[in-house]
């Protein structure tokens, strides 16, 4: 008898945590052959990125190698893009480059399934607002975090090169928790620049703008740890628009749809998300307005047993008097950790399988490297140290989620001596 094939695309927190623990256990015994299919070579947690966009981490660093992490804990990684979908066939189709100096066409790859999971994650939302894909950066993905960087990065080292100081004007348009992080870190990044002698740029002078539509920032959190929050970016220095809804964005100014306009040399979108284009084409998988696919409390489409969706890819309603869940790692971790169980039902035979319910254990926003804001069980406020230590125990328990606690602590160990002794801020 062949082992059940699972396929798991896309290699973020969730898809990445799904294929390890049914890699050790599945895989491990043979009861299934197990495959993780993503686009990069390597994985890096999505809530870092604001800190690899502000340049105060290193991602080189926090980096895991799909291929070597595979063959550690007993699943197959594949490398490519995924373009489509074969439901008879039970066939997904990849798109995978021909790694030549010499220019080749993309190459077409099938891979057949039994079980297919869906973890591709989601993207900024743009809302077709003119000017936005052209002029301003977003925080999806690795690559973008480090263009961001690197752009920052030359702007301080072209003004060095100048004779005076002069000023720098930033705009952050989202203030959910991404825009909320990525303006407190570059709060420690323009002070760190300066530390380290690129100081044509003055600190003081460098003015960030966190722009939010809706008539208060954390949009999505309670209002008592939005409160908490503005408290903490008066302190920072940000300041805060609320209800500013952008109507254009072009290459040195912001316009709001009240006719105002605010000046803005580095521009961030942070406002919104919807899933990936590549669900749109899948026509016969029912969708949301932003492109998720449906699914039933058991996280299979409503079209389609065979495929499974989670994370922020799927509209999950398990309480039909309850909106959708939303585009949060605790989500996505906690369905990762339902599909590990369901799937070894549905494997085993079992006529029914269970039904994912989420525990909302709260919400937690960085606002520096020793600093954090958290609302837990919806009614225990922490901040400072204590919340920044829980903010970080997330991390920690994602690594051992993947690697196992012995080799996470050792990361662990390894992340503290280096923050010691590396500089505060990447500065190549």
């Amino acid at each position: 008898m062949t082992a059940h094939r699972i396929v798991i695309v896309g290699g973020g927190a969730g898809g990445l945590e799904l294929a390890t623990q049914l890699g050790e256990t599945l895989g491990k015994s043979g009861k299934a052959h197990i495959t993780l299919v993503d686009q990069k070579l390597t994985h890096i947690w999505k809530p870092l990125l604001h800190e690899i966009a502000a340049g105060t981490l290193n991602p080189h660093a926090e980096e895991t190698n799909y291929f070597s992490h595979a063959a550690a804990h007993h699943y197959h990684f594949v490398l490519g893009t995924f373009i489509d979908l074969d439901r008879e066939a039970k066939e997904i189709i990849l798109e995978t480059d021909y790694f030549s100096k010499k220019a080749q066409p993309k190459q077409k790859k099938q891979i057949s399934y039994d079980t297919l999971v869906l973890a591709l994650g989601s993207t900024s939302n743009d809302f077709n607002t003119e000017g936005v894909a052209q002029y301003c950066h977003f925080l999806d993905s690795r690559q973008q975090a480090d263009v961001f960087q690197q752009d920052l990065l030359h702007l301080y080292l072209n003004a060095q090169n100048q004779t005076s100081s002069r000023e720098l004007k930033i705009a952050i348009i989202g203030a959910g928790a991404t825009g909320v992080e990525l303006a407190a870190e570059l709060v420690i990044a323009k002070q760190n620049f300066f530390k380290y002698g690129l100081n044509k740029i003055d600190p003081n002078k460098v003015k960030i703008t966190l722009i939010e539509a809706a008539d208060r920032i954390l949009p999505a959190l309670s209002e008592k740890m939005a409160e908490h929050t503005m408290e903490q970016l008066d302190r920072l220095g940000i300041e805060v628009l609320t209800s500013h809804r952008v109507a254009k964005v072009d290459e040195d100014q912001i316009y709001f749809a009240d006719d105002s306009s605010l000046e803005a040399e580095i521009k961030v979108w942070a406002a919104g998300i919807k899933a990936p284009e590549v669900l749109a084409k899948l026509k016969e998988l029912e969708k949301d307005n932003i492109n998720r696919l449906k699914v039933y409390a058991t996280l299979q489409t409503l079209s389609d047993p065979d495929i499974f969706v989670f994370g922020d890819c799927a509209h999950c309603q398990p309480e039909a008097d309850q909106p959708a869940l939303g585009p949060r790692a605790q989500v996505a971790s906690q369905q990762a950790a339902f599909l590990v169980r369901a799937l070894k039902a549905r494997i085993n035979g079992e006529s029914y399988l269970p039904m994912f319910k989420f525990s909302d254990k709260g919400s937690l926003v960085s606002l520096s490297q020793n600093s954090a804001v958290g609302e837990l069980l919806g009614q225990v406020n922490v901040q400072g140290f204590v919340a920044k230590s829980m903010y970080v125990s997330l991390y920690r328990i994602h690594q051992a989620t993947i690697h196992g606690y012995a080799h996470a602590g050792l990361l662990t160990a390894k992340d503290f001596v280096t923050r010691k002794i590396a500089p505060k801020l990447k500065l190549h």
